[in-house]
């Protein structure tokens, strides 16, 4: 379902957008930033790709605004917290500190409106209880490179046809049974390890999957990416959560409808 123009929340979390990575979808998510307010902003991790900047220096004029936008947001009164992410890890050394406006934080409890205690984590902490396969190398694999050209020439051939952008990438991957296969044990272990802690749910990023899945009080959430599927997180004012998807419009996402049955199977 399409909505208007205006997204007003209480909070908004985003993450894995990888600035200075070709495949990043700047524009699309300057274009939202400018269609939201919210009274808090989480970055949850993955904003900067230093990864890739290391490799190659990419940083085009739309990446640049983008963290102008970020930092307006943080001038004219959005609290926006940054959890550092794996591939900006050198960011989590400012641990409690603040550049500029916006505030630097490894992990974060968050409450909801309604009370919820949620763990915010990029979610890169879980790879230390796993062994994976497929997962680690999701971003640095040449097959993961080439669904992502996949992904920008099907796109640019759509945008031709006036058609809106659809995350080819994304579906192709969730259609991989190794892939799928490491982002439930993925799932799995971030709701494990949450539940441990006695939170009441979970929100993450890291493995470029959004997901809202909500089953007896506990609360999974995947905020997804900004390099495949163009998603947000969003809490309205009492403390609702939905999973937003922008493809030249804002949309909303239906969450799971077998919320934890996979996960806790898996």
């Amino acid at each position: 379902m399409s909505v208007s123009k205006h997204v007003n929340a209480r909070t908004v979390w985003i993450s894995d957008v990888h600035l200075g990575f070709k495949d990043c979808k700047a524009d699309y998510l300057y274009t939202f930033l400018d269609s939201i307010s919210c009274e808090t902003l989480y970055l949850v991790g993955d904003i900067v790709d230093l990864w890739s900047l290391k490799k190659r220096v990419y940083w085009p004029q739309e990446h640049y605004h983008l963290l102008l936008k970020l930092y307006e947001l943080a001038e004219k009164g959005t609290r926006v917290i940054y959890i550092p992410g794996n591939h900006d890890d050198p960011m989590r050394r400012f641990d409690g500190q603040t550049f500029g406006p916006i505030e630097i934080m490894h992990e974060h409890v968050f409450e909801s409106a309604n009370g919820k205690r949620l763990w915010i984590l990029h979610g890169d902490a879980m790879d230390a209880y796993m062994q994976f396969d497929w997962l680690t190398k999701m971003t640095g694999d040449i097959a993961y490179c080439f669904l992502l050209w996949l992904n920008r020439w099907g796109n640019r051939l759509r945008k031709l046809a006036g058609r809106p952008y659809f995350s080819l990438a994304g579906q192709i991957k969730s259609n991989v049974h190794g892939a799928r296969s490491a982002i439930e044990r993925y799932k799995k272990q971030c709701i494990e390890e949450a539940r441990r802690q006695g939170y009441d749910g979970v929100v993450c990023g890291h493995i470029h999957s959004a997901d809202l899945d909500i089953h007896d009080g506990f609360t999974y959430a995947n905020t997804g990416d900004w390099v495949e599927s163009c998603t947000a997180l969003i809490e309205d004012y009492s403390g609702k959560l939905n999973l937003l998807h922008f493809v030249d419009k804002v949309e909303w996402m239906k969450p799971t409808q077998e919320p934890l049955a996979a996960a806790n199977a898996a």
